[in-house]
């Protein structure tokens, strides 16, 4: 029988939420520049760019506000991948620390964690410096999660007692995990990225985040949330 993991952590876009921050910044962005940073965050994704190449320059671009930033946020709740919520709360019932692990932006990446109820300590994603007026200056260079390897820096840097953990995500920095992550779940149901499909310990394909469970928690623990009505909708998607 599979140990119980102590912590479960997911990646943020195309994850957590259906949509990704940078494209949905495009809409800041003059036109003549959509098509070229789209395609470099399409690169990154799949691997075949360097994310640390990829990321200064389209940050360089986009540039943007506090009040956009404040916009993505509200966007990634509105389009949460379904039964995102219902598996953090399943989780945290069960005594498992949940978390973000990102290459995201900190301020819209925070958005989602409150909604979900993820706490502020378990959240990690790129902070991003701004003027007084909320202009983008830069962003934080000492975050690892502007490169690539940069969520196994995170992982390793956990608590002990944050182990054994699991790793959710979509693209190939997600995948990077594994071998750090006692098990690396890819998740498909938003984008199926072939490099992690093939890759992945586990992969789930399903739009929805619930058969996540399954595969993140022992048969004695989803004995104890079937024990709850709450969570009969969670299990009977899990289960398909």
């Amino acid at each position: 029988m599979r140990a119980p993991f102590a912590s479960v952590w997911f990646d943020c876009d195309s994850t957590l939420s259906a949509i990704e921050g940078v494209d949905e910044l495009l809409a800041f962005a003059p036109k003549e520049l959509r098509a070229d940073i789209a395609a470099l965050t399409t690169k990154a994704m799949e691997g075949t760019l360097p994310l640390a190449d990829v990321y200064e320059t389209r940050l360089r671009l986009l540039a943007p506000r506090r009040d956009q930033l404040d916009r993505i946020g509200e966007l990634y709740v509105a389009r949460l991948v379904p039964d995102a919520r219902a598996l953090v709360e399943a989780l945290q019932h069960l005594g498992k620390h949940v978390g973000i692990v990102s290459g995201g932006l900190l301020v819209p990446v925070q958005a989602v964690a409150r909604h979900l109820g993820v706490p502020d300590a378990n959240v990690h994603a790129v902070p991003v410096l701004f003027d007084v007026a909320g202009h983008y200056v830069d962003f934080d260079r000492r975050s690892p999660l502007w490169k690539n390897q940069g969520k196994v820096e995170v992982l390793r840097a956990l608590p002990a007692d944050r182990r054994p953990l699991a790793f959710v995500g979509d693209g190939v920095t997600d995948l990077e995990t594994q071998g750090t992550a006692e098990l690396f779940v890819g998740f498909g149901g938003v984008v199926a990225r072939p490099r992690v499909r093939d890759g992945a310990q586990v992969f789930v394909a399903t739009p929805s985040l619930a058969p996540v469970l399954q595969h993140v928690t022992t048969a004695d623990e989803q004995a104890r949330l079937a024990s709850l009505a709450r969570f009969a909708p969670l299990l009977s998607a899990a289960r398909g």
